[in-house]
């Protein structure tokens, strides 16, 4: 029995989303005239700087955007997250996603709906349509709904996700891996586009953000030999930005948006090493290899990025601070100590500001979240190492998220003047295809 309700003929959406692609950047881009069709986005459309989430991290930020909620409701706090007791480290997929998502809403509407690589979409939830998962997956035979679209998917040559290794030991490769990854994922999805019927498609481009980790402080600079390879890669996907366009009738709304943004990184900074040294994470050996070796007398430790937990009895499996006034006092510490946290070379500023998780977040699943978040200025990448010989680190990652330069174009519509963001943009496209939003997104529509 089919367990979506029937169609009504409503506006369809078409969504091309470009991981990491910051606003500012698609501006300089289309100025020097190498990337026309992102310029007629800029220049004949709707088009806002966005913000992001705290952390900026794409998991998160791509959780925010297909709910509508806020990470204390949706459940998705970054890359990597624990149990606190017995201590475990997991990877969150879309099994720890507490929310419905935007193609669920649809599907119970009797919209039909495509798909392909959004964050945190492994893996697959039933919908009226196909799903095709993200990175997280390492099969294609498990990374689609419905499962026998997987054959298909071989017999293209698809392909879950660029080599990033390959950005360490071999730029020439990676490159090579880059665009190969790129092609087959947008030739999968104008296969899809063409033969599938559809009220709401939805590509998704990670290969900007893993190009970007390596490439930008190149591009940046201005180096000869790799800047202008940056800049092709940026000149195809505009390239596939109008061949995706042009394949869209009248009725079909258009929208492109991006996640986060980048700037080049000055340093690597390994938080947990500066609670180290500051007494406040101590461990039972000199070089540990988890966070499981944590000592009892530890008030403190962090996942990436800028994440903090309290060692908390109770709730801890080492804890020994006490909640209530002990922990309201080791909170106000923490937050008034890491914003005076300085580059060791520079002397630079590295913590922008330190929020409790209840000044940003909010839902039924805000127990879940880091007791603090730790905000870098643009430079400085918060990592979680235990390893580190030192606090800072410039390493081959040369390119890190930013929070508010996110990219958002919408096809015809004139958005308000408000600032956007991400969790706003799901109730915009409800808006648009007349659909009524459900009460527990928090978003506003931007019009």
């Amino acid at each position: 029995m089919n367990i979506f309700k029937s169609r009504k003929k409503q506006t369809k959406i078409a969504v091309l989303s470009i991981d990491g692609m910051p606003f500012t950047f698609a501006q300089k881009m289309a100025k020097t005239g190498k990337t026309p069709n992102l310029a007629s986005l800029l220049n004949t459309g709707t088009c806002k700087r966005m913000n992001s989430v705290y952390p900026t991290v794409s998991s998160v930020a791509w959780s925010s955007f297909m709910t509508g909620v806020n990470p204390g409701s949706h459940n998705i706090y970054g890359f990597i997250d624990r149990e606190p007791n017995p201590f475990n480290m997991f990877i969150p997929t879309s099994a720890k996603m507490k929310t419905r998502t935007l193609w669920e809403f649809l599907s119970d509407k009797g919209k039909k709906v495509v798909v392909i690589n959004v964050p945190v979409t492994y893996p697959p939830r039933k919908v009226n349509g196909i799903l095709i998962g993200c990175f997280l997956a390492t099969s294609l035979d498990r990374i689609v709904y419905p499962a026998e679209y997987s054959r298909k998917l071989k017999d293209w040559g698809y392909r879950i996700d660029a080599d990033a290794w390959l950005g360490r030991k071999d730029k020439e490769k990676f490159l090579e891996d880059i665009h190969l990854t790129l092609d087959k994922r947008m030739e999968t999805g104008f296969k899809l586009m063409d033969s599938e019927e559809w009220d709401y498609f939805h590509l998704h481009i990670m290969e900007s953000d893993r190009i970007s980790h390596f490439l930008w402080e190149q591009w940046e600079t201005g180096d000869p030999q790799w800047a202008p390879r940056f800049e092709q890669f940026w000149i195809e996907v505009d390239r596939y930005i109008a061949e995706f366009q042009n394949r869209l009738d009248k009725n079909t709304r258009f929208i492109v948006l991006s996640d986060h943004g980048f700037c080049s990184v000055k340093k690597e900074v390994y938080l947990n090493q500066w609670l180290i040294d500051n007494g406040y994470l101590v461990f039972n050996k000199a070089k540990p290899e988890s966070l499981k070796e944590i000592n009892p007398l530890t008030k403190a430790y962090s996942l990436i990025p800028g994440r903090i937990y309290l060692n908390l009895k109770g709730r801890e499996w080492a804890g020994t601070i006490e909640q209530g006034s002990q922990q309201r006092r080791l909170t106000d510490e923490l937050k008034q100590t890491l914003p005076e946290m300085t580059d060791p070379d520079t002397g630079e500023k590295i913590i922008q500001r330190v929020f409790t998780r209840e000044e940003i977040y909010k839902g039924a699943f805000i127990h879940r979240a880091a007791d603090l978040i730790a905000v870098p200025n643009d430079g400085y990448d918060i990592k979680g190492n235990l390893t580190a010989e030192k606090m800072t680190h410039k390493g081959e990652l040369v390119g890190m998220h930013t929070y508010d330069d996110a990219f958002l174009y919408v096809d015809g519509m004139e958005m308000d003047d408000r600032q956007a963001e991400i969790i706003d943009v799901l109730p915009t496209i409800f808006k648009q295809m007349d659909v009524k939003i459900p009460p527990t997104v928090e978003g506003k529509p931007l019009l």
